[in-house]
């Protein structure tokens, strides 16, 4: 595993960018991993019955799909410092096609004396903005 020198890096830089698909059997296989087994993530009668689209991805599986672009570009899940969001949108996940959401980041600002770089993703489903201030922190070689 190559991890990224923070000599190697400047402020402003992109990460490269990911398209993440989204479906209802991602939305199962995470229910039962995480333990939140709420209908509005699996079920489209309910989630509408309480006002919502459709179906929508828990807002933590969103978070920690998007995280993985700044892991891999960091090149290790253990370098990541400190990670936070905002949810300011929810990911419809419809049945059959599912859904997409699209991460970019860029390096906002870097520390000498920790090493450390702070990055900013901006995550999209389709035209909706679904994570504000979405920033992690991830310690460089």
């Amino acid at each position: 595993m190559t991890v990224r020198r923070f000599e190697d890096v400047g402020e402003g830089e992109s990460l490269p960018p990911r398209t993440i698909p989204v479906t209802r059997a991602h939305l199962v296989h995470y229910a039962g991993a995480s333990g939140d087994r709420n209908v509005i993530h699996w079920d489209e009668r309910t989630a509408q019955a309480v006002g919502l689209p459709d179906v929508i991805a828990h807002g933590m599986w969103t978070m920690g799909a998007a995280v993985q672009v700044v892991t891999d570009w960091v090149g290790d899940a253990g370098r990541i410092v400190d990670y936070g969001t905002r949810f300011t949108k929810p990911v419809v996940v419809p049945h059959g096609a599912g859904a997409e959401i699209s991460v970019a980041g860029v390096v906002k600002s870097l520390d000498e004396q920790t090493r450390e770089a702070t990055v900013e993703l901006t995550v999209t489903c389709g035209d909706d903005k679904v994570l504000g201030r979405c920033r992690a922190v991830a310690r460089l070689d």
